[in-house]
C-alpha cells in the first residue's frame, strides 16, 4: 500500500497485522481522491482538517495530508491499527500534521477542546455489514465534530444500503467491492 499522488507520493505505508482491518485500495482512493479534487460539491483539500474515522493505517487521513491537508486526526480502537497509523506517521515525518486516538466512533461524545474546531472532510471506512454507519454520523453531528460546510465519504461494501438521516447524499460511486458515500451536513440541529 502506497500513497497515490502529492508530496508523499509513492512512500509505502504498513497496515496493522491483523484480519480485522480491510484496507482501502491503492484504486480506490484514488478514485476518491479524484472525486474530491473535481466535484463541485467537494470543500476545498487544500488546508481542511480531516478526520479519519476506523483509519486502520491511516492511509485516508495520511493521503489527504499529502495532498495538502492542513491535520489530520486519526482515530481507531484496535492497537494493532494505532501501532500501524504511528509507524505511518513517522515515516512520512507529519507527526506536526496528523495525531492518533483510541476512541470508539460509534460513541464520539462532544467534539473536544483538544481536537476543535470542526472537521471539514470525513473519513468513515467501518467494517462491512455491521451496522456501524448510522450511529457514527448521528454522533458526528450531534457531537459537532463536523463543520458546516464539512463532507463525509462513507465506505461500504457495494451492496450495503444507507440511511443518512441528517445528512445530504452528494454522490455515490462503485468502486470494485466497495461503494463510496459522498454526503454533507443538512443544516439545522443534529
Amino acid at each position: 500500500m502506497r500513497i497515490v499522488s502529492g508530496l508523499h507520493r509513492g512512500r509505502v505505508l504498513v497496515a496493522p497485522d491483523t484480519r480485522k482491518t480491510r484496507p482501502t485500495s491503492d484504486k480506490a482512493r484514488e478514485t476518491l481522491f479524484n472525486m474530491l479534487t473535481h466535484a463541485p460539491w467537494a470543500p476545498p483539500l487544500e488546508g481542511a482538517r480531516v478526520l479519519d474515522l476506523f483509519a486502520g493505517s491511516g492511509a485516508l487521513g495520511l493521503e489527504a495530508l499529502s495532498r495538502g491537508a492542513d491535520s489530520a486526526l486519526l482515530i481507531d480502537m484496535a492497537g494493532a491499527a494505532r501501532q500501524a497509523i504511528r509507524q505511518n506517521i513517522e515515516t512520512l515525518g507529519v507527526a506536526d500534521q496528523a495525531r492518533w486516538h483510541r476512541r470508539d466512533a460509534t460513541r464520539m461524545g462532544t467534539l473536544p477542546d483538544e481536537f476543535a474546531p470542526a472537521f471539514d472532510v470525513i473519513f468513515l471506512d467501518p467494517p462491512y455489514q455491521k451496522g456501524l454507519v448510522t450511529p457514527c454520523l448521528r454522533g458526528l453531528r450531534a457531537g459537532g465534530w463536523a463543520s458546516p460546510g464539512a463532507l463525509v465519504i462513507i465506505e461500504t461494501q457495494v451492496d450495503e444500503a444507507l440511511e443518512l438521516k441528517g445528512w445530504t447524499l452528494l454522490d455515490s460511486r462503485a468502486s470494485g467491492a466497495a461503494r463510496l458515500w459522498f454526503a454533507a451536513p443538512e443544516a439545522g440541529p443534529a
